[in-house]
Parts: structure tokens; C-alpha cells; sequence
């Protein structure tokens, strides 16, 4: 099976062409300020190797930052409604109370609490109030507003209140694009609500970003299925992947680790995926990264969702070093490396200049970081080294020594030796691991649902054919399904047996 598998990253995109397990060919482009003459660039280098293998392409997958990129800027976001069912309780803390007063300003919501929602028990709280949506629906509509998110207590335990909410504001507003908090978070009513909202501000630019990105595959000729890559190592149709981008937050790194699987043979092991502006630490377990059980911070803003468990440090190729103090980062030149770091005729001091006066690598102009004192060199790679094992120590779960897999453009900065560390693996192509994981991703389908009032192997069994729905619909092979993961948790002092079930599956890719 022939793909083209794309990264995009903020200071590089990446881009390769597989055929089966074999690497055809592979790019490494300066992502471009409007991001999609990179992806451009990248992709017709890869698809002009396309006739050196006797198969025609079967398919395109895409990582981007774009989501993120956008939540982190405070740029490109929706005006969005927010609607929660949780009065007369849930009023205290009403939704957004947390967010950052600069993305608050960005998003310009409205905000509506209405009569409804349910117990931890799955009783109704009280009946929902259908007049309430009505109104809030009226009004949403009147503003001009079609982005809309949905959120009601205890909705992963029963979806009710939000399904009918949703039927009524289509009644009124039929163009609207809605989220259902229940579709993507767990239990807790904030961190869930938050996750619907940042998708509803993100809606639009899902749209184009997709549509961009069909454009650019046509102006190179490739008219195939087109995926974009997912928050745990796995892929969607595109189209699907726009409805919900926040399941793309995190997918770069999530490439990177499955390309240091397939590129190791290790299905479990540490990565450290080292770009241009941050390295990211997480775990494979099973080949794919380990997921996050806790909070995680988008933007400022706390969710819990399907997040990979990763540890991000400002240490990249393009992290700027303090010529007096030796002091690392935050700050990165990113994507302007080739005009400002010194060994490219620049004038800012790089971590990947200090690299290359140390003898690592050979990059540039080497003469033009010949006047670096060489104990301030060596004491920078110390620090170096410094960042490198505490955020390494931080994200192991065990005492023993574990495989590092080195991977990204900036590899070259991890050391050989690593405290905790059993290796230090560097590989071929390990500076386009990223591409090379979105290249040979599957589909998967998850679940985490509470489920009562059904026997355990009832709620397993449901729980099952709800994630090979998902993933049926995400662009997979009926067929080719199969359980990865199954979580059984009994919830004591609930009624009826309840029950949390997290169920995910995984696939191969249908093609037609």
C-alpha cells in the first residue's frame, strides 16, 4: 500500500512516500509563513517519486498544528454559543469562568444556563426545559452566531438532555454547527465543557483548513483519500477530523512516537521528539503513546479528553541561547533558522549553533561559531543535558532503565547517555519519524462511556460496537478491527450496577 505521509510542524515540514514498510522518499521543507506553500512544496517532491513503484497512491495523511496553533495565538476562532443544562444547580462556576481573559475575548460567547441535566445516578435533576433552548436558541440565531456547544451534567452517563437540546436548536437554526460535550469528554462537568467549546471555535477553521489542504493535493495532481492525523497515533477522513479538531491537537508528537516504533521495531520504549522550538517526552506502550489520565492545559484552558500523555520542554533546533548567561529558551527563531541562527549567516545564538561548535553536527557555516568559548559551549550542552534527564526522570513510571528513542530534526541534541536510560536509539530517517508515523497510521474508534442498569457483559459489548461504529465511520475497514484496549471500572455507591467502560479499537484504512 503506496501513501504520502505529511507533517507539519512550526518550524519544518516533513513529508515521505511509503510503499508497504519501504521508504521511497522523504523531504524536509522550512514550514512557510502561510503553511500551505510548504505543504506544497513537500508534497510534490514526495509525489514525484510516485512512479518508481509499480502501485498507484492509495491515500494522503496530514498532521498539522493549525488547531493548536490557532488556540494558542488567540487566532482564527469562532464566536461561539455556549449552552448549559445544569440549573438550578451548576450555577456558581458558569462555563468559561476560567479562561484566560485574552482567549475569553477572542471566542466573544454567549453564554445560556437552562433548566435540566442529570444526577451521578442517571436521574433527571429536573425535566428540561424546552422553552429555555427555544429561547437561547432565538437568540443565538439572532446574534448571527451558528457555532454551538452543548453541555449537561453527568451527559456521558446519559445523553438526553443534549441530544434534545441539539434537535431543538436545529429546529431553529438549522445551518448551526453543534457539539455535544458528551461526543468528546468524560465526567466533570468544567474540563468537558471546555473541550466542546474550544471544538466549537474551532469548527470553521476545520473547514478550511481541510479544504486548503484538498487544494493543495489537487494543484499537485493527487485526487486520493485524504486523512488527518489524531491526538493518539491514529488517523480520520478528513472531512470527520473536521468536525471535531481537537482530537488534532496533539497529533505531531503522536506521529513522532509511532514512527519511532516502526523505525525501532519497540512497541514499548521512551521517545523524545526533538523539533525546531520544543522537544516533547512520552511513552509508547504497545506501540502507540500512552494516553493522559489527568487535566490537560490547552491554551490555558483545563480538559480532560483523548490526550496523549506527553511532556513538552522548550529545548529545539532553534532555541535561543543567551550568549552571556548560557541560559536556554524559552524563546525559538522556529522556522526563520536558516536566516537567523549564526552558522546560516544570522546573528541569533541557537542551540543547533552550539551543536555544530561542539563537533555534533555539521550544519552551516561551521568558521562563523569558531569564536564561541569552549567551556561556554560545553556548560550549555550541560544544561542541555540537565533539561534533557530531569523532563526524561519526570515522565518514567518505573525505577528501571528504559529504551530513548532519539527522533525529529533536532535528535542531535540528546545525549548518548541518559540517566534512567537502558540506550539511546538513533535511526535512520529519524528526522522525518513524524511523517513517517502519519504515513502508516490506522483508524481507531473509542468509547469511555458510563453504562447502568446492564450486565457487565452487556456494557462490554456495547461499549465494543460503539467504538467499531466510530472507527467504521472515521474510514475503516470493517473487517480489520480489532480490540486494542478494554477499561472496566465499577462505580461504587451508583444504582444499577454502573459502570465506566472505555473500549478503543483500531483498523486498517478502506479503500473503495
Amino acid at each position: 500500500m503506496k501513501r504520502i505521509g505529511i507533517d507539519v510542524g512550526g518550524t519544518n515540514t516533513d513529508a515521505v512516500l511509503i510503499d508497504g514498510d519501504s521508504i521511497i522518499a522523504s523531504i524536509k521543507v522550512p514550514t512557510t509563513q502561510d503553511v500551505m506553500s510548504g505543504v506544497k512544496a513537500a508534497l510534490a517532491h514526495v509525489a514525484a517519486h510516485i512512479g518508481d513503484s509499480p502501485r498507484r497512491l492509495d491515500a494522503v495523511m496530514i498532521g498539522t498544528t493549525h488547531f493548536t496553533n490557532a488556540v494558542v495565538e488567540r487566532a482564527r476562532l469562532e464566536r461561539v454559543a455556549a449552552i448549559r443544562i445544569a440549573l438550578p444547580t451548576g450555577a456558581s462556576l458558569p462555563p468559561m469562568c476560567d479562561w484566560p481573559e485574552d482567549l475569553y475575548r477572542a471566542v466573544d460567547p454567549m453564554i445560556f444556563m437552562v433548566h435540566g441535566g442529570h444526577e451521578y445516578d442517571g436521574s433527571p435533576l429536573v425535566p428540561l426545559r424546552e422553552d429555555e433552548i427555544r429561547e437561547a436558541a432565538m437568540k443565538i440565531r439572532d446574534a448571527g452566531i451558528t457555532s454551538v456547544a452543548i453541555s449537561a451534567t453527568f451527559s456521558p452517563l446519559t445523553t438526553e438532555c443534549e441530544d434534545r437540546a441539539a434537535e431543538i436548536v436545529r429546529q431553529i437554526l438549522p445551518e448551526a454547527r453543534i457539539t455535544l460535550s458528551h461526543t468528546l469528554g468524560r465526567i466533570g462537568l468544567l474540563e468537558r465543557e471546555n473541550v466542546a467549546l474550544l471544538n466549537a471555535a474551532l469548527q470553521s477553521l476545520g473547514r478550511t483548513t481541510v479544504q486548503a489542504f484538498k487544494t493543495a493535493l489537487a494543484e499537485v495532481g493527487l485526487n486520493v483519500p485524504f486523512f488527518l492525523t489524531q491526538n493518539d497515533g491514529t488517523v480520520a477522513l478528513a472531512d470527520v477530523a473536521a468536525a471535531n479538531p481537537v482530537f488534532s491537537f496533539a497529533s505531531g508528537p503522536t506521529n513522532s512516537m509511532r514512527g519511532a516504533a516502526f523505525l525501532t521495531g519497540l512497541t514499548d520504549a521512551m521517545v523524545v521528539d526533538v523539533g525546531g522550538t520544543t522537544s516533547d517526552i512520552g511513552c509508547l506502550v504497545g506501540g502507540f503513546p500512552r494516553e493522559a489520565n489527568n487535566v490537560v492545559h490547552i491554551g490555558g484552558v483545563r480538559t480532560l479528553f483523548r490526550m496523549p500523555d506527553l511532556l513538552p520542554i522548550a529545548l529545539g533546533g532553534g532555541t535561543v541561547v543567551d550568549p552571556e548567561t548560557g541560559a536556554i529558551g524559552p524563546r525559538s527563531v522556529g522556522y526563520r533558522i536558516l536566516q537567523e541562527a549564526r552558522v546560516f549567516g544570522g546573528q541569533t545564538l541557537t542551540t543547533s549553533d552550539i551543536a555544530v561548535a561542539a563537533g555534533m553536527i555539521e550544519m552551516g557555516d561551521p568558521e562563523k561559531v569558531r569564536d564561541l568559548d569552549p567551556a561556554f559551549v560545553q556548560a550549555t550542552l550541560a544544561t542541555m543535558r540537565a533539561m534533557v534527564a530531569e523532563n526524561f526522570d519526570q515522565m518514567k513510571t518505573s525505577a528501571e532503565d528504559v529504551p530513548l528513542i532519539a527522533v525529529g530534526g533536532g535528535a542531535f541534541l540528546i545525549p548518548d547517555q541518559v540517566p534512567g536510560a537502558s540506550e539511546v536509539l538513533r535511526v535512520e530517517n529519524a528526522g522525518v519519524a513524524n511523517a513517517l508515523g502519519a504515513a502508516m497510521a490506522q483508524v481507531s474508534g473509542e468509547v469511555d462511556q458510563v453504562f447502568s442498569d446492564m450486565s457487565r457483559e452487556a456494557a462490554l459489548a456495547e461499549a465494543e460496537a460503539q467504538a467499531r461504529a466510530a472507527a467504521i465511520a472515521s474510514g475503516a475497514a470493517s473487517d480489520s478491527l480489532k480490540v486494542l484496549e478494554v477499561e472496566d471500572i465499577p462505580i461504587a455507591y451508583l444504582p444499577g450496577g454502573a459502570r465506566r467502560v472505555r473500549v478503543r479499537v483500531i483498523g486498517d484504512i478502506h479503500f473503495d
